[in-house]
């Protein structure tokens, strides 16, 4: 084996080693709404990185409640903006650490076929079973879809016929298993590259509900810890953004 091999193969072996030594841990607690995002990012991120990310999905009011109650997360990926915003305001967070990693869409979906329209005419009409969306006190999602219910004057008419899902998931599982016709969900959660990939749907207008701008957090235990740092960093990449965008997020 000449010189040249045996210093490549060591200089390899290196950074292997140097890679292996920099590989760090990090437990992220993330919103329902963006599961299917970030189990994609994660990949690619872990890949790029070789850090090991533990990813925790909720609703953001139960994970904000469980940082308060000393919930071992070093990164919080909220729904929203307040949440996020309430742990800075109250010292469980690194400074200047937040950020907005996507903006959310509402869409209104059903998983039979042709069920709902673009004037959400089975909506009006009341001609559906139950209507599901996530609890507004705990999920932005939720919060939201009572907005354009309200703007659309469908607040009592719907509200005998309305079921809550603890966090967005569950609401879209009510949805998905027929317990309820129809609901508010994400738009991400039945979305994949830019194409519908079940039932009808319709997707909100913006201007029926305010914006939902999901930010995300740095936690105060892990201000030294690196993979915790190169993940945030990682979200505001032009690839991050790329997965985010094909789920049908927007970015900042």
């Amino acid at each position: 084996m000449s010189s040249i091999v045996r210093r490549l193969m060591a200089l390899a072996v290196g950074l292997i080693m140097i890679k292996s030594v920099c590989a760090d841990e990090v437990h992220v607690a993330v919103a329902a709404n963006f599961t299917a995002a970030m189990k994609e990012a994660v990949v690619d991120f872990e890949q790029k990185s070789n850090h090991k990310v533990i990813v925790s999905f909720g609703s953001s009011g139960k994970i904000y409640s469980q940082i308060k109650n000393g919930a071992p997360y070093q990164v919080f990926l909220s729904a929203d903006q307040t949440k996020p915003e309430l742990l800075e305001n109250e010292g469980l967070t690194v400074a200047g650490s937040r950020f907005t990693y996507a903006i959310g869409a509402l869409a209104l979906w059903s998983a039979k076929e042709n069920f709902i329209d673009d004037q959400f005419t089975v909506l009006k009409s009341g001609t559906f079973n139950k209507l599901a969306l996530a609890n507004p006190k705990l999920a932005p999602y939720g919060a939201a879809a009572l907005e354009v219910l309200e703007a659309l004057n469908l607040t009592q008419q719907t509200n005998p016929k309305l079921v809550k899902g603890d966090n967005i998931a569950q609401t879209y599982q009510f949805v998905a298993t027929g317990n309820a016709d129809l609901g508010f969900v994400a738009l991400s959660q039945i979305m994949n590259k830019g194409q519908l990939i079940s039932g009808s749907s319709w997707i909100v207008p913006t201007d029926l509900y305010s914006p939902i701008r999901q930010d995300a957090v740095l936690l105060e235990n892990a201000q030294n810890n690196q993979a915790a740092l190169d993940l945030l960093t990682y979200l505001k990449s032009d690839a991050a953004r790329e997965i985010i965008h094909s789920y049908g997020y927007k970015t900042q």
